[in-house]
């Protein structure tokens, strides 16, 4: 997986980990086009790599990302924002079946902010801010962050972030779901490579399916998510990864997984 990015820093694989860096320090980690191809590419390519168990993804100690690129949007008229490749890479990034974890340090606005909402896990510094701005451009969140926000932060303050472009803590963004942890900034990164880790552990079929059982949640009644909870625990009871957790724990020793 080694590669020259423009827009991104991508660090060796390591105890299953692989770290993403939005690096546009100059233009607060805007979302260009190049930058998100980069992001969808190297997911696309940990997604096939079975070295990698755990991505995450990050900014820098003042910004995660601020939103989109203002200068190449301006530079769109309504065939454009239809024809935006962009949206290909935002699916892909979505489609992303391994566990994605975001550090997030300072703003993570607009398009940073439906990035973050895109991730499976978020460890947020103290210093985070959340929002959804694109309101004060005349506009309104386009790369999913209408409807990830409300499934994420109900309705009230979904409406209140949108229609208001209001920022929110990251202590409120933990109290209302969208971050799971707050730590100091220094720590963030730290602890979400941790937890990532911990992840890369486990067994990788298991940890896959239990992904994507979790977020049909959003998507579907109880009664067909549990059917899809219940189809996925029986797939596994086939997968030696299965049989390899219940005798480590029969035998009071530490599992082996290897993704069968």
């Amino acid at each position: 997986m080694q590669h020259e990015y423009q827009d991104i820093l991508v660090s060796d694989i390591s105890s299953g980990v692989l770290t993403i860096t939005l690096n546009r320090p100059e233009a607060y980690n805007a979302l260009r086009t190049q930058l998100l191809s980069e992001v969808a590419e190297v997911l696309d390519q940990a997604a096939q790599n079975d070295d990698v168990r755990a991505v995450v993804i990050t900014g820098n100690e003042k910004v995660f990302a601020a939103g989109a690129d203002i200068k190449e949007m301006a530079a769109l008229d309504a065939v454009g924002v239809l024809n935006d490749p962009r949206v290909l890479h935002w699916r892909r990034i979505a489609q992303f079946t391994k566990p994605l974890i975001a550090a997030v340090n300072g703003f993570a606005l607009g398009g940073g902010c439906e990035l973050v909402m895109h991730a499976d896990i978020v460890i947020a510094g103290d210093n985070a801010q959340f929002g959804q701005p694109e309101i004060n451009l005349g506009i309104i969140p386009g790369a999913g962050g209408t409807q990830r926000l409300l499934r994420t932060v109900g309705k009230s303050m979904a409406m209140q972030l949108v229609l208001s472009g209001e920022f929110i803590s990251a202590a409120q963004a933990r109290d209302f779901g969208l971050v799971s942890e707050v730590t100091i900034p220094e720590r963030s990164l730290e602890r979400a490579t941790e937890l990532a880790r911990k992840i890369a552990t486990k067994p990788p079929i298991a940890v896959r399916q239990a992904k994507e059982v979790l977020l049909k949640a959003y998507e579907t009644t109880l009664d067909s998510g549990l059917s899809l909870e219940r189809k996925a625990f029986t797939l596994l009871a086939a997968t030696e990864d299965r049989n390899e957790g219940i005798a480590a724990f029969m035998e009071k020793r530490k599992p082996n997984f290897t993704g069968k």
